[in-house]
């Protein structure tokens, strides 16, 4: 009886440390992705310049090229700031990730399984980089943003905020947040077993928080790519909206507030033209 004791302590002590560890490795990366977006991610001027300048700075900002090189470069701003503002409101879902591949194997040192779901996760916000990096350049091309990645347009931003307030509304939006706020729900349904297997849940929740949070990531369109305010606001929200009880009502709450301010600022555009 003793015996089983001391393993079952063992195990809580060893789950413990690991969690420990899970935790300070998704702070460090997140951390290191919050200071390459302070420091402007390669771009000519830091996040807060170009927050300060804003819309004001437009007209002396010199247009950058699309050249291979630096479509690399908006892409990767793009990736390192969804790394730096989704991973924090991952951290629940990986950390039992890492706690289920504990229990199956008590013995191992290193968990493949929580890297490769974490790898999983990143490479559908890749994907969303990429594809976000192929609208900024279409929207700078057509003169709707500016080299300082601020809109041009009060059409442009109104209908942003429209679509994002109809969007917070649909069971679609519903559906993918649950399945990012309800962790034990999502593995009960999706679990494979293996670092294959751990992956492919990665990738499945990366779709799902995707599929919750996109419409949120375009609005850096609206309030500007690489003004910090948005930025940090979108992160704070995201993070609310995933971990708060009552999520489910933030984002109607929200999706209300966006659709009224998108309304009233397509209103206003119509008017004075």
């Amino acid at each position: 009886m003793s015996e089983a004791i001391g393993r079952a302590s063992l195990l809580a002590s060893v789950l413990k440390r690991d969690r420990a560890i899970v935790i300070a490795a998704l702070a460090a990366v997140s951390i290191c992705g919050w200071i390459y977006t302070l420091a402007g991610v390669g771009m000519s001027m830091n996040a807060f310049e170009m927050t300060a300048m804003g819309s004001a700075g437009a007209a002396l900002a010199t247009p950058m090229p699309w050249s291979p090189s630096y479509a690399l470069l908006v892409f990767l701003m793009w990736l390192v700031m969804m790394v730096a503002m989704m991973l924090p409101s991952a951290s629940p879902m990986v950390l039992l990730v890492d706690a289920m591949a504990r229990r199956v194997n008590p013995q191992s040192t290193f968990h493949a399984g929580t890297a490769a779901f974490v790898a999983g996760y990143l490479a559908i916000w890749a994907c969303f980089s990429a594809c976000a990096a192929l609208v900024h350049w279409g929207l700078e091309m057509s003169g709707l943003l500016t080299p300082m990645m601020t809109p041009t347009s009060a059409l442009l931003g109104g209908t942003l905020l429209v679509a994002a307030g109809l969007y917070q509304l649909t069971p679609l939006k519903q559906a993918c947040l649950r399945s990012c706020r309800h962790p034990i729900g999502f593995f009960a349904r999706h679990w494979r077993a293996g670092t294959a297997g751990a992956f492919h849940m990665g990738v499945v929740h990366g779709t799902f928080c995707v599929g919750c949070c996109w419409i949120l990531m375009a609005l850096l369109f609206f309030g500007g790519v690489m003004n910090l305010y948005w930025i940090a606001g979108i992160a704070t929200y995201v993070l609310a909206e995933k971990l708060l009880p009552r999520g489910r009502w933030l984002s109607y709450a929200a999706g209300a507030l966006l659709l009224a301010w998108g309304v009233s600022i397509l209103t206003n555009a119509v008017r004075n033209t």
